[in-house]
C-alpha cells in the first residue's frame, strides 16, 4: 500500500497573500504567549520539568503545523495527558517516559499510514465524554499538592494511594501558598470574564496575564512559596542537547502498554480538536495526515528532552479567534516560544508553582462537560448510555484511561449488539390468507408450506431468532420459505444457522427455499458454497416465485389462487 503523505501546508500556500500573512503572524504571537504558561504548568503536573514542557511545545508544535492535516491545529503538551504521563513517570521514570513517547509516535505514524484515522470516530460520544470528564477530575486532584503547598515527596500515581498520601500530608498546608493560589485563581477567572467585554484584555491571554502579575509580585516581595527557581533551578537560556534517551531493552516490553495509551489518547484528542476546528473555519482536515504528523512530532520531541504532544483544543480555538488560517500560524507560535526562552528564560525562576497550579485547575474545570452529568440531562438518555458514560468516568478516575476506554468500548459494543439483535425479527407469513388454504395446507389442515419473513441483520447476536424454525413449532412442512428481502446483512454465524436449518429439513425429506436475497447476504451465500448445497432453483427472486417452487417441491402444481 502506498503511503499518501501530503501536509496541509502545501495546499494553503497556494494563493497565500498579505492578508493571510498578517492574520497568521498575529495569531502565532497570541498563541505563542498563551502556550508558555500552559506548557510549563502541564509539564510540572505531569512530573516533568517546565523546560521539558516548553521544548515539547516548540518542537512538537512546529512539526505538527508543518506536517499536519489541519489548517489551524496547534500542537503541544495538553492537560489530558497529565494523569497518564504522571503515572508513567512514577512507575517507570523520566527516561522511559521519553522512550514510551517515541514508541507512541511510531504507532501514530503507522495508524495514519494505514489510513486508520477515520476509525477514531467509531468511539462513541458517551465514552469520549466519560473519559474526558474523568481526566479533568484526575487533573484537579493532581493539583491539590501544589495548590495547598503540601509536603509530599513522591505523590503516587494510583488514585487510592494518592488520596491517602494527600490526606496524610494535609497538616503541612502552607497559608502563603494557598493565598497565592487563590489570588491567582481569582485573577484568572476575573480576567477571562472581563476580557469578553474589553478589547485590549482579549489580546493578552488570561494565563499569561496572571503569570506576569504573580511573578512580578513574587519578585518584588519574595513570597515564601515554591517557585520554578527553587524546585527546578530555573529554565536554561539555551537550546537543549540533541540526543536519544537511555534505552534499556529489559524495560522495553513494559513500555508497550504506556505507549499504546499515549498513542490512543493523542489520536483521539488531536482528531477531536481538528473536527472542532473544521466546524469553525468551514474546512475539512485529513485525519491520516494529522496522525502521521503527530507521530513524527512525538518521535522528535523526546530528542530535545520533550514528551508527549497532541492537538490542543484551547490553543487551536485561540488561533482561529486570533485570525490564524494556515499552518504558518502554528509555526510562528513555536518560533515565538523559542524567542521567549532565549531572551526571557532567567525571569522564569520567580514564577510561583501555586500560580501554575491555579492555571491547571482552571484548565481541568473548563475541559469537563459537567452538564452531561446533571440528573435532568442523564434522564434524557437510555440506561445503556448512562452505564457507558458513568462506567468510563469512574474507571478513568479510580484506575486508568486505557482500562476506562476498553471497558467503555466493550460496554458500547455489547449494548449495540443487543439493540441490533432486538431490531432483528422473524414473522410467519400467513400464506393461506393470500393464496388460499388449499395451496399451502394438507387435507387435514396441517401446513404443507410455511413461509417466514425476516427483518434486520442475521448475525451472531440475533442467530437465536431462528431457533423457532429449528424446533419447527408450526408442524412438519414439506417446504420452508425464508423471505429475506428485508435482511440487510448476514455474518458467518447467521449463515451457519441457515445451513443447520437446511440440514435438519433435509433429514426429514423437506426443503428450504430462500427468496429476496440482497447483495451482501447473496454474496455470502454464493461465496460460502451454500448455494451449491441449496440448489440454484431453491433461491427465488420474490415470495411468489418461491411459493411456485415450493409447490413443485411438494409434488403439487395447481394454479395459485390469489385472495
Amino acid at each position: 500500500m502506498k503511503i499518501q503523505f501530503r501536509p496541509k501546508l502545501l495546499d494553503t500556500l497556494q494563493g497565500y497573500d498579505r492578508a493571510s500573512t498578517a492574520g497568521d503572524i498575529s495569531a502565532g504571537i497570541t498563541v505563542g504567549v498563551l502556550a508558555l504558561p500552559l506548557a510549563m504548568a502541564f509539564a510540572i503536573a505531569s512530573g516533568m520539568s517546565p523546560t521539558a514542557g516548553i521544548w515539547t511545545a516548540i518542537v512538537a508544535g512546529f512539526l505538527i503545523s508543518l506536517l499536519g492535516g489541519s489548517r489551524v491545529q496547534i500542537g503541544g503538551p495538553t492537560g489530558a495527558f497529565i494523569p497518564t504521563l504522571y503515572a508513567i513517570v512514577v512507575d517507570h521514570g523520566v527516561q522511559n517516559l521519553l522512550i514510551a513517547t517515541m514508541m507512541s509516535g511510531v504507532l501514530l505514524f503507522a495508524m495514519g499510514a494505514l489510513r486508520l484515522g477515520s476509525m477514531i470516530r467509531f468511539i462513541p460520544l458517551s465514552v469520549v465524554i466519560g473519559f474526558t470528564n474523568g481526566i479533568a477530575v484526575v487533573i484537579f486532584i493532581s493539583q491539590i499538592k501544589d495548590f495547598l503547598g503540601l509536603k509530599v515527596d513522591n505523590l503516587p500515581g494510583e488514585f487510592f494511594a494518592k488520596m491517602e498520601a494527600l490526606w496524610a500530608a494535609l497538616p503541612s498546608i502552607e497559608a502563603a501558598t494557598v493565598a497565592v493560589a487563590t489570588v491567582s485563581l481569582a485573577i484568572l477567572v476575573g480576567w477571562n470574564r472581563q476580557a469578553a467585554r474589553t478589547a485590549w484584555m482579549r489580546r493578552l491571554p488570561g494565563p499569561l496575564a496572571v503569570l506576569i502579575i504573580m511573578t512580578a509580585v513574587n519578585a518584588l516581595f519574595a513570597l515564601p512559596v515554591d517557585t520554578i527557581g527553587s524546585r527546578f533551578g530555573g529554565i536554561p537560556q539555551e537550546i537543549p542537547a540533541f540526543g536519544l534517551p537511555e534505552l534499556s531493552l529489559g524495560t522495553l516490553g513494559k513500555l508497550i502498554t504506556p505507549a499504546l495509551t499515549i498513542a490512543l489518547l493523542g489520536a483521539i484528542e488531536s482528531l477531536l480538536s481538528a473536527r472542532v476546528a473544521d466546524s469553525q473555519i468551514d474546512d475539512r482536515h485529513d485525519p491520516n495526515q494529522e496522525l502521521m504528523a503527530q507521530g513524527v512530532a512525538n518521535v522528535a520531541a523526546p530528542l530535545f528532552g520533550g514528551f508527549a504532544a497532541t492537538g490542543a483544543i484551547a490553543r487551536t480555538a485561540t488561533n482561529i479567534r486570533s485570525g490564524g488560517r494556515t499552518p504558518v500560524a502554528g509555526m510562528i507560535h513555536a518560533a515565538v516560544l523559542l524567542a521567549i526562552v532565549l531572551v526571557l528564560a532567567p525571569l522564569a525562576s520567580h514564577i510561583p508553582l501555586a500560580t501554575l497550579s491555579a492555571i491547571v485547575v482552571i484548565v481541568a474545570i473548563n475541559m469537563g462537560e459537567w452538564h452531561a452529568f446533571a440528573p435532568r440531562e442523564l434522564a434524557r438518555y437510555t440506561l445503556q448510555y448512562r452505564t457507558i458514560l458513568l462506567g468510563t468516568f469512574f474507571t478513568t478516575v479510580l484506575f486508568d484511561l486505557t482500562l476506562a476506554v476498553e471497558i467503555g468500548m466493550v460496554l458500547a459494543s455489547l449494548f449495540f449488539i443487543y439493540r441490533m439483535s432486538d431490531l432483528t425479527r422473524i414473522e410467519r407469513v400467513p400464506l393461506e390468507d393470500y393464496y388460499g388454504a388449499g395451496a399451502v395446507s394438507r387435507a387435514d389442515g396441517t401446513p404443507r408450506i410455511l413461509a417466514y419473513k425476516m427483518f434486520g441483520s442475521l448475525f451472531f447476536g440475533a442467530a437465536n431468532k431462528l431457533e423457532n424454525l429449528l424446533l419447527m413449532q408450526h408442524g412438519h412442512p414439506d417446504v420452508v420459505i425464508l423471505d429475506m428481502d428485508k435482511v440487510i446483512s448476514i455474518d458467518t454465524t447467521g449463515l451457519d444457522i441457515l445451513q443447520t436449518l437446511h440440514r435438519n429439513l433435509g433429514k426429514r425429506g423437506a426443503y428450504l427455499v430462500l427468496c429476496g436475497l440482497n447483495s451482501q447476504p447473496g454474496s455470502l451465500v454464493f461465496r460460502s458454497g451454500f448455494l451449491d448445497q441449496l440448489g440454484d432453483q431453491n433461491v427465488a427472486e420474490n415470495l411468489t416465485a418461491a411459493l411456485m417452487r415450493a409447490q413443485h417441491l411438494s409434488g403439487k402444481d395447481p394454479e395459485i389462487a390469489y385472495a
